[in-house]
């Protein structure tokens, strides 16, 4: 008989004492966790200053303004949105613009599927799986999964949707069978988990069922896109980001697996990402294959390219800017990974990074006059910029580039995966998509969910292609296969906007009179050494 014993997701260490090491959360995001979670905050108060959140603990508000916004009682979502723009017909008035940008790019989406969760499979009496509609997320309790027929080794195909019979996974529950199969209508490797709960089993006193292997730390199964581009293998961390959100789970002894059904190992440039999610290793299913593996506590993450979801398929209701969601994304994933904000700069200067891309196409063929023409105008005048030029290749390691980007006012690049940077920005920062290459909202998008000011091209007449570019493969037109030069006049016009824009945002002035009205400048941030700029 399968029967497995319940362990919920967050445990104590042995003692009376919480392991606050494996939560790590940033400290403004503390009371929305101790809302969520009342017992461990009152672990926090009885651990004192053993708790590096005490005092947040010893000062948390009501619950109905320290929440994030998809809690029942909650009063502050949409808080930090702005929809200052027309929302070109989709809704008729500024409420329901507001309303729906809420529901569908910040927290008011877990709120939306929280709502959607129901149980497929019943506790009766040890197991249980319960999905939101059309199985795009779901979790689980003290099921298994058979990995014995999935021969992984033999493909590399890392999408197959057949590696598991009917029987291969299941639960001591009772099964909604039709529930289940009509909920199959998004079928897609990386938009649903029906095909793999579509063979789910349900067991009952008289089946028994041995583990190879027992599971016993919180796991998330999640299927990846691609690891090898910065924008969709971040469509992968911030549904993984929301997942956590969904289930409530934010400790880092955490167990990871990759649900990718080929032979191939996993390699990322972006891989140190995953040290923000979980303190533990990776692991492959191929690792399991030939075995019998029980899970007590498992999650079927969110998926990178589903239907309305995050932020590849996502359809953007116009006008509105600046998600609760990606803000706290940015800060999550910055705590954890330990990169220091060092500016504002005392100078008043504003930090400009130009992305320089030497790959194949969109390369800027002018970029040394147009940096020299920058620099030159901002020496002869107020001197209220300096200029980085960078090739985020990969011979510069991946923190370090987040360490650039996070400590930039104004980051500049061609149309590309490099602009995924904008995530890393501060509050108060501006992105120039040089030239978008008539792929217009893929940026402008990113950029209004993350809430730093987007800025691209605006007189095609002074943009100059090398050619008329042509697809690798199409061999059609595609403004996309060609390089560009520009004039160095206008794009000097559109960083003066941008400097001003940043110069006069609050969070840029706030940022630097918290600062510089100290006493002494503290800058402890996990053992960071100021520029000689900042003094």
């Amino acid at each position: 008989m399968l029967f497995i014993y319940f362990f919920t997701f967050f445990a104590f260490v042995s003692g009376d004492s919480y392991n606050w090491s494996d939560l790590d959360i940033p400290f403004e995001h503390a009371i929305y966790f101790f809302t969520n979670n009342p017992s461990i905050h009152t672990q926090c108060l009885l651990d004192g200053d053993q708790c590096p959140y005490y005092k947040q603990a010893q000062n948390l508000p009501s619950a109905d303004t320290a929440c994030w916004g998809y809690e029942p009682n909650c009063k502050t979502n949409a808080s930090l949105i702005q929809c200052p723009d027309d929302s070109r017909g989709w809704t008729t008035t500024k409420e329901k613009q507001i309303s729906e940008f809420w529901r569908t790019a910040d927290f008011g989406y877990i709120a939306e599927k929280r709502n959607e969760l129901r149980e497929i499979c019943s506790p009766s009496p040890s197991s249980s799986l319960e999905c939101v509609d059309h199985l795009k997320f779901c979790r689980a309790k003290n099921i298994y999964i058979d990995f014995r027929h999935t021969e992984t080794s033999k493909y590399h195909d890392r999408y197959r949707e057949d590696i598991l019979k009917f029987g291969d996974i299941g639960g001591y529950c009772k099964l909604n069978h039709d529930d289940l199969i009509k909920n199959g209508d998004h079928k897609s490797p990386l938009q649903s988990w029906f095909s793999e709960l579509q063979v789910f089993k349900e067991i009952n006193e008289t089946n028994s069922f041995h583990c190879d292997l027992t599971i016993t730390k919180p796991t998330i199964l999640i299927k990846l896109d691609s690891g090898y581009n910065m924008y969709h293998h971040f469509c992968d961390f911030i549904n993984l980001y929301v997942s956590q959100h969904m289930n409530n789970t934010f400790t880092k002894d955490i167990q990871i697996i990759l649900w990718d059904t080929s032979s191939n190992d996993y390699w990322s440039f972006f891989s140190p990402t995953w040290n923000a999610f979980t303190s533990n290793r990776l692991i492959h299913i191929k690792e399991f294959e030939g075995k019998r593996v029980c899970f007590q506590n498992v999650i079927f993450s969110f998926l990178a390219r589903m239907f309305y979801g995050f932020y590849y398929n996502m359809p953007l209701i116009p006008g509105c800017t600046q998600t609760s969601l990606f803000r706290s994304f940015q800060q999550y994933l910055v705590h954890r990974l330990r990169i220091p904000q060092l500016g504002p700069l005392k100078s008043n200067q504003i930090r400009i990074t130009l992305l320089n891309r030497t790959t194949q196409f969109r390369q800027i063929l002018n970029v040394n006059e147009i940096v020299d023409h920058l620099r030159n105008i901002s020496t002869n005048g107020n001197n209220d910029y300096i200029i980085n030029v960078v090739d985020y290749n990969i011979n510069m390691p991946f923190i370090q580039q987040l360490n650039i980007t996070h400590n930039t006012d104004i980051f500049m690049g061609m149309h590309g995966a490099g602009l995924t940077h904008l995530l890393f920005l501060p509050d108060w920062a501006a992105i120039f998509e040089i030239h978008n290459c008539e792929d217009k909202d893929c940026y402008l998008d990113l950029a209004r969910l993350r809430g730093v000011k987007y800025y691209t091209w605006e007189n095609e007449e002074k943009a100059y292609p090398q050619d008329e570019g042509k697809h690798p493969t199409l061999g059609t037109p595609h403004k996309k296969f060609t390089n560009y030069a520009f004039d160095k006049h206008e794009f000097t016009r559109i960083v003066r906007k941008m400097v001003k824009y940043v110069k006069e945002h609050s969070a840029y002035r706030s940022a630097k009179r918290l600062k510089y009205s100290l006493p002494t400048l503290h800058i402890d941030q996990h053992n960071a050494k100021p520029n000689k700029d900042e003094f």
